[in-house]
Parts: C-alpha cells; structure tokens; sequence
C-alpha cells in the first residue's frame, strides 16, 4: 500500500490559488493507494474571520471537487478539513473518499482547539468516533487537537481500527509535542498513523509541518521537515495485525478501567 501525505502552505486571502496548489499535489500523488491532506487547508486554520464566510455543506464545491479528483486518480482521498456549515451549526469536517469518488466516510472534529483560538466560539464539536473499512483495514479519522486525547485513539482501536488518519493545523512552538503526540498514539494503539499538518505562515502564525507516517512500534517510516512536502511511503497494512501478535500490548488492558465497555 502506498501513502502519500500532502503537507501545504496556505495562500493567504485566496482560497481558489490553495485549492489549485493542492488538486496539482494530488496529481502528483495518482500512483498512491491514500492520499491525505491537512485541517482546514483552503483558507486557513488560524482565519477565523472566514469560518462562516466560507463555510459550505456537504453538497457544495469542496466536497464535490474533492470527490471528483478521488475518482480521476482512482485513490482513497482524506480531503483534510474544511468548516461545514449544516442548518444553524458550523463544524470541521474531514471526508474520506473512495476511488469511485463515493463518500465512505465523514468526521466532526470532536475536540475543538481554544487556546489563543476561536473555534471553540465557532463550530459546534462532532460527538461521534469514525472508523472506515477498506480493502487495507480499517481506518480511523481524527483532526489536530484530537491527538491530545488517547481516550479517542482507544475507541477507535475498540472499533476495530488498523490504522489512524489525522488531518492537523499545528502550530510553532508546539513541535516537540507534535512529534511525541504522532508516535505515542501510535505506539500505545499498535497502529500505523498517517498525519498531514499544514506548514508556512497563517494569519501570523507559523504551522510546524513534520507530517508523517509512524508504524504500530511509533517508529516513523517517512517524514517531512517545515516546508511544502509529499510524504510518500509504503506500508503492509498487515503489519498492524503482526506487531500485535508479537508483541501483545493491548491484550494486557484491565476492562474494569473502561466499564462502558464490559
């Protein structure tokens, strides 16, 4: 299986120029099996001002478009995140393509991010975990500030996920926890983990970049530093199954500790 992670400056106050940036990317990407983008790419994260504005629905031009470049390069397409504007709520929303370009799957960022931020103010926070399978296993979704919370990581690993997702908008000076964050929800989840973060300068902050793809030891196979970059590695989704029967972590679990769960 081949993965590529599309890491992507934003152009700041032209949404249309970024899109285009990243539909060439995609192209650049059509050999890969899933191909991942970051949280909120097309306007930018920290553009608060915009959320609104340019919120669209889940029928409206960045989705369609987004599901038309899935089937043209026949790929699982992760479209990052966008604001998702559904009747009076506002959300980030990421959606999963299949290469048909039908939708297999949508994600409401459950943890929303207000530390110098706005879009606790903004968007209205999902309430539901994701997990999609696929012909490579089954994959979990999550955005940014999700990563800070393992809880998430480990319902999804109750449902069964091979492999985690993570569209990201993360910013300086953050990147040591950036870096920890990817391996270590990984590495405790016997996952592989594939993360797009957005680099360049946002409204004056500066995302970190370092997207990357971490294996189920949180060991990362391929990685970029801060600048615009396609992480680009393959894996055998069947190494998730492997390292866990090698090296049982998860088996050792007290259910007690998770009484929703018994």
């Amino acid at each position: 299986m081949k993965i590529a992670a599309i890491q992507l400056a934003v152009i700041e106050n032209d949404p249309a120029a970024t899109f285009d940036k990243a539909r060439h990317a995609i192209g650049q990407c059509s050999d890969a099996d899933l191909v991942i983008l970051p949280e909120i790419w097309q306007t930018g994260f920290m553009r608060f001002d915009r959320y609104v504005p340019d919120a669209q629905t889940m029928d409206g031009p960045f989705v369609k478009n987004m599901g038309k470049l899935a089937k043209k390069y026949q790929i699982y397409l992760h479209t990052g995140s966008f604001v998702e504007k559904d009747g009076d709520n506002y959300y980030n929303t990421s959606v999963l393509f299949s290469p048909d370009g039908a939708i297999l799957a949508t994600y409401r960022k459950i943890h929303l991010f207000g530390y110098n931020a706005k879009e606790t103010q903004i968007l209205t926070p999902g309430d539901t975990p994701v997990v999609v399978e696929t012909p490579f296993g089954k994959m979990g979704m999550a955005t940014c500030f999700d990563l800070r919370f393992p809880e998430l990581f480990r319902v999804m690993v109750d449902q069964g996920a091979d492999m985690f997702l993570v569209c990201s908008a993360w910013p300086y000076p953050r990147l040591p926890a950036w870096t920890m964050l990817n391996r270590v929800r990984a590495l405790e989840n016997q996952c592989f983990l594939v993360s797009a973060n957005c680099c360049g300068m946002n409204s004056g902050s500066r995302f970190v970049g370092h997207s990357m793809v971490v294996d189920p030891w949180g060991t990362v196979l391929a990685g970029a530093g801060d600048e615009e970059a396609i992480v680009e590695t393959r894996i055998d989704p069947a190494n998730t199954d492997a390292a866990r029967k090698r090296f049982p972590g998860l088996a050792g679990r007290k259910m007690f500790l998770n009484p929703g769960l018994l």
